[in-house]
């Protein structure tokens, strides 16, 4: 059984096309992909259950920003120590450095390389641990 089988990740995009590809790659890899397209839905995803393993998430969605969803994240009883990777355009320091001070555990901007994705996704699980 692989390190990833049954690890849930929470992939909080609004770009088809992204969201395909990323959901493509983690599960071929034996991730679980639940997937959020806005704000909106990220919250109602918070509000109703279980924490997954990891929260991907962009910083540009509608209703609600990412870095917004971060600090509700944190907020959530139960979802404090899930580490959150923010995967976005938005590569000016002051996002990165916003988003770290929030509460984002790692920042990869696009475009961005799959398996360099992959392999901050696997640190980020390891170090949870």
């Amino acid at each position: 059984m692989s390190e990833s089988a049954s690890k849930r990740i929470l992939m909080v995009e609004d770009e088809e096309d992204i969201a395909f590809l990323i959901r493509y790659m983690l599960e071929r890899h034996g991730f679980v992909v639940d997937h959020e397209a806005d704000g909106r839905q990220a919250l109602e995803y918070f509000a109703q259950g279980k924490p997954p393993d990891l929260t991907l998430m962009d910083i540009m969605l509608p209703y609600h920003d990412g870095l917004e969803l971060i600090e509700r994240l944190r907020a959530q009883p139960g979802w404090d120590s899930v580490p959150v990777l923010m995967l976005t355009a938005k590569a000016r320091e002051v996002d990165i450095v916003r988003a770290l001070e929030l509460g984002a555990d790692d920042y990869v901007t696009k475009p961005f390389q799959p398996e360099e994705l992959l392999a901050r996704i696997r640190r980020l699980l390891r170090s949870r641990r």
